[in-house]
């Protein structure tokens, strides 16, 4: 019963939907689980065959782009210290830090802060304050958007492929090594920042 209910929840027409809802989200509250849903229907699309793989990207990329670029819109209407959350020290620093990167290698950043959570608003908040040119920030961001949702669902089609067992072991198996995945990239990243 509980593999029938995980196949009929993640197969039906809702499925995309909600994830990409997630990866929006994610792009503004980091606790939401927005690389979860990926990984756990990339598994999905390799054990099952439902949703397809390439619809899992495609969807997973726009709604990380979208989210983006509404953080990007943030930060070129509103500016870095409208509201009294953003005048926080660690927020400021985070801010700082954000616009030192983004003056050393824009694309570079946009790429690999699509990658760590809270980089990734602080980055896409500073771009839209510091005012880079819209149509060259698109083009970076839906390049870094489909890179990390190809990423992201191959983790969980990679799974699936190699462990037996349907979607009841691939999936709890791909979000723990996306999770994974994600802590060390957090490390290497605050490693190379201090």
């Amino acid at each position: 019963m509980p593999a029938d209910l995980l196949t009929a929840s993640l197969t039906g027409p809702w499925s995309l939907a909600l994830m990409s809802v997630l990866v929006l989200g994610d792009a503004f509250f980091v606790v939401i689980p927005g690389e979860v849903a990926v990984t756990a229907l990339g598994a999905f699309a390799v054990s099952t065959g439902s949703p397809p793989l390439w619809a899992v990207i495609v969807c997973a990329a726009a709604a990380a782009a979208l989210g983006d670029v509404c953080c990007y819109l943030i930060g070129r209407q509103v500016g870095l210290d409208r509201w009294r959350w953003m005048r926080a020290p660690r927020i400021r620093q985070a801010l700082g830090w954000a616009r030192s990167r983004l003056e050393s290698g824009t694309a570079t950043v946009l790429f690999t802060a699509r990658f760590v959570p809270f980089a990734r608003l602080a980055i896409n908040l500073v771009a839209g304050a510091s005012h880079i040119h819209p149509p060259r920030y698109l083009a970076l961001v839906s390049l870094a958007a489909s890179g990390w949702a190809a990423y992201q669902a191959a983790v969980g089609a990679a799974i699936a492929a190699i462990l037996p067992g349907g979607p009841l072991v691939a999936v709890p198996v791909s979000i723990v090594v996306a999770v994974g995945i994600g802590v060390l990239i957090d490390v290497i990243t605050r490693r190379v920042r201090n």
